[in-house]
Order: structure tokens, then C-alpha cells, then sequence
């Protein structure tokens, strides 16, 4: 027994499983850890790891936002102008009687910028002037390492693949004439190098790079319902997140989606 389906179904078909393949692409190409390279590592601030909050990728509250403690500023050098906010480090303690032997590794995402002290030297406390490898961690972080008193201690770190809950989250800022969207949660490789929104009523229409993990349109989108298209600074790979806010999304907001890089 056979049959045929009616040309328009096909063409439905056809239409949905491109669509799925394009979205669904930069699933099948995970990010890769890379290899083991040394640096050296402090931390900042106490035990609650409040002075975390906020910090040069525009997170704000690293516990509401997901990021939690276990989080780490970047020198210059790792740090990238921003394109590295959102990366996931892999980082052990090393040839220091200050190491936990016990401990293999903990994981750290970058949220904050460590900037250059050039009024000190750089090895002796401008640990983060560059050309320095450097984490500044968060004292939790840290001490799962090594023990506090140490200050610093030599370290070896690899990129490791972010791995995340859900999808990605758009918080909005701006006013009624520029948009400024601070992207969070960002799986795999965690980091972002190209932005686009898409209103219902307008085309695609690209971002720029503001600072941190926030991008940028100069465009009235009022009244319009919107989606994003992003493509990862590491991988290159694009995915789309179609209506991430309704029509009536307001600033101060975030939205959620169930889209994200692996």
C-alpha cells in the first residue's frame, strides 16, 4: 500500500526539518577543553564572596543569576575586551605547600575583570598587569584549591566547556530608543562574538558590542515582540532564539529561553 502527501504538506516538511537543522546545528559541535597551561591565582574579598557582585561582565547578582561562588576575575590577557566573559576555566593548584593534594581541579566561570596595578610590580602584587595569566578568584572559590593564607599560589587552568541549566537569558536595559541586552547563562564555550535582534515588524538588525557580556542596538522596538541571533566568539556556531520577549516586554526585565550552545 502506498500514498503520497499533497505538495503543500512537503513543502511544510521540508520547511520545518531545515528549520530545526539550522537551529539545531550548533548542537552537534560541542566546545573542546583545551590544554593544560600554568598561570597563577589570588582571591578577592571574603568568605560570602559579596564583593563579586556586579563586576565588568554586567552579571549583577552572580546567586540569582545563576553564577553563583564559584566564579574568578581574568587579567587583561584572558579577559579579551570583554569576549571572555562567560568562559568556564578548569584550575588546580600546583607546587605549593598550600595546595589541597586531595583536590584534582575546581571549575570557575569568568565574571569580572582583574585589572593592571602598574604602580606595583608585576611579580610582586600587579599579578594581573599584563602580559600575566591570572585568576583572581572568589575566596569559596579558592579555598577549594588551596588554603587562604597562601595569597597566591601557581596554578595550571584549561578552558573547559560551560555547562549550564536551561537556556539563554537576555536581562534588557536601555530606554526607548537604544536597547542594551546583557546575555547570561551561555553554554558551551560561554562566550559570545556577534549579536542580531529581530522585532516582528523589522528585519534583522545587528548589535554592537557595548561591554562585558552586553550588546547593543540603536533601534525603536517598542511594541514588538523579539528575537535574537547569536554566534559564539570560540565556535563560531549561530543559533536562534526566536520570541524571546512578548510584545510588551519591558527594561529591568530578563527573559528566558530554552536555546543554548553545548
Amino acid at each position: 500500500m502506498s500514498f503520497s502527501l499533497p505538495s503543500w504538506r512537503i513543502g511544510f516538511v521540508f520547511m520545518t526539518v531545515t528549520a530545526l537543522a539550522i537551529i539545531g546545528k550548533p548542537c552537534l559541535a560541542a566546545y573542546r577543553p583545551s590544554p593544560w597551561a600554568p598561570a597563577h591565582a589570588t582571591f578577592y574579598g571574603d568568605g560570602t564572596a559579596s564583593e563579586t557582585m556586579g563586576g565588568a561582565c554586567g552579571y549583577g547578582n552572580l546567586f540569582s543569576n545563576g553564577y553563583g561562588t564559584d566564579t574568578a576575575a581574568l587579567s587583561t590577557t584572558l579577559f579579551n575586551n570583554g569576549f571572555a566573559c562567560g568562559t568556564c576555566y578548569q584550575i588546580k593548584c600546583v607546587q605549593s605547600k598550600w595546595c589541597y593534594p586531595s583536590v584534582k581541579f575546581t571549575t570557575v566561570t569568568a565574571t569580572n575583570l582583574c585589572p593592571p596595578n602598574w604602580s606595583k610590580d608585576s611579580n610582586n602584587g600587579g599579578w594581573c598587569n599584563p602580559p600575566r595569566v591570572h585568576f583572581d578568584m572568589s575566596k569559596p572559590a579558592f579555598m577549594k584549591i588551596a588554603q587562604w593564607k597562601a595569597g597566591i599560589v601557581p596554578v595550571m587552568y584549561r578552558r573547559v566547556p560551560c555547562v549550564t541549566r536551561g537556556g539563554l537569558r537576555f536581562k534588557f536595559q536601555g530606554n526607548g530608543y537604544w536597547l542594551l541586552v546583557y546575555v547570561m547563562n551561555v553554554g558551551g564555550g560561554g562566550d559570545i562574538a556577534k549579536m542580531w535582534v529581530k522585532g516582528s515588524k523589522t528585519g534583522w538588525i545587528s548589535m554592537s558590542h557595548n561591554w562585558g557580556a552586553s550588546y547593543q542596538a540603536f533601534a525603536t522596538l517598542r511594541g514588538q515582540s523579539l528575537s535574537f541571533k547569536i554566534t559564539s566568539y570560540t565556535t563560531k556556531e549561530t543559533i536562534i532564539c526566536w520570541n524571546v520577549a512578548p510584545a510588551n516586554w519591558n527594561l529591568g526585565r530578563t527573559y528566558s529561553t530554552n536555546v543554548n550552545f553545548h
